[in-house]
């Protein structure tokens, strides 16, 4: 269990009994297999959409509530986050996952999308159990489409040059922002807070995957690999042009055309020399400070929540992924 969050004593337990759960729910007859999604669970993963789902059920009425089904839904929210990962590093062909080799490294690509295919079902079967006959059922059915077409969204405007802000921003909200959104919605919804608070939780939810994501990308030019656990200026070599790259093209699209004309072929002392101009054009503190916008306008939404220990950790919470080096 990640120690990060003994700093939260009100959830870390709750998220104990996730990692529990999801350990129980991915029992399979490969123990390889089952092995490697255990070490997916437990390696270092930061469980925050569990983590936002449960801080949103202090909210509600804890006398209302059922401690079975919030462990099931949180659990549900983070398989079904491992499964993306899962499927990304494929389609990345990232070595590295958390600091440990991927499924997809270590048994090959068709063991890994079907591993990815089984934890959607996992998530399914923890949808089926808890919100059977409830309206969730589409709203998650909904959100999956969402973050799906997010990742396609992505995948389209791999090595375009003339990415928009417009263009990432659609497949951030669908790829990482939809996943926060839905899970502090649903710990709105099913810890029993009022209509206007679960309102309040999805644009929350909607604000914090959006500033998550775009200092996710900042790490990617500010980290060190041993740091950030897996290979830096990754998304770069790989075509996926992010928010800090973005802003420095908007100054002089010229200064990066050599090196993006390249595409598939850019080498890694090139991506580094793209980076260093990235600094050098202020891309990163851009984009720093668009990160820090977006967590203000969840801040301020946080600030309309009913007073109670929940939306004090809330508001750490938040505060804190801008402050993350991994």
């Amino acid at each position: 269990m990640n120690d990060f969050w003994k700093e939260f004593p009100l959830i870390q337990q709750q998220l104990n009994e996730t990692c529990e759960l999801i350990r129980r729910q991915v029992k399979i007859r490969n123990k390889e297999i089952e092995t490697a999604l255990i070490e997916l669970t437990y390696s270092g993963g930061k469980l925050l959409r569990p983590a936002f789902f449960f801080l949103f059920a202090q909210i509600g009425d804890e006398q209302k509530q059922d401690q079975k089904q919030l462990i099931k839904i949180a659990a549900s929210i983070e398989i079904l986050h491992m499964a993306t990962l899962v499927h990304d590093d494929i389609i990345d062909d990232s070595p590295l996952r958390r600091g440990a080799i991927t499924i997809q490294a270590r048994y090959g690509k068709d063991i890994a999308v079907y591993t990815g295919d089984l934890l959607f079902t996992e998530f399914f079967e923890l949808l089926a159990e808890t919100m059977n006959g409830s309206n969730f059922l589409h709203t998650n059915a909904s959100a999956m489409k969402r973050l799906l077409l997010g990742e396609l969204d992505q995948m389209h405007t791999r090595y375009k040059q003339s990415m928009t802000v417009f263009d990432y921003l659609r497949s951030v909200n669908g790829k990482t922002a939809e996943l926060f959104s839905l899970s502090c919605l649903e710990g709105a919804h099913f810890g029993v807070a009022s209509a206007e608070v679960q309102r309040l939780a999805a644009r929350i939810g909607r604000h914090i995957g959006i500033a998550f994501q775009v200092y996710d990308d900042i790490l990617d030019y500010t980290a060190d690999e041993k740091t950030l656990k897996k290979p830096v200026l990754e998304d770069l070599s790989q075509g996926v042009y992010t928010l800090p790259l973005i802003f420095a093209m908007r100054k002089a699209p010229e200064r990066f055309a050599y090196y993006l004309e390249k595409g598939a072929d850019i080498t890694a002392e090139q991506a580094i020399e793209t980076a260093q101009l990235v600094h050098e054009l202020d891309g990163v503190n851009d984009a720093k400070a668009f990160a820090k916008r977006v967590t203000e306008k969840a801040l301020t939404d946080i600030q309309k929540l009913p007073d109670c220990l929940g939306k004090e950790q809330l508001t750490l919470l938040t505060e804190l992924l801008l402050q993350r080096s991994f």
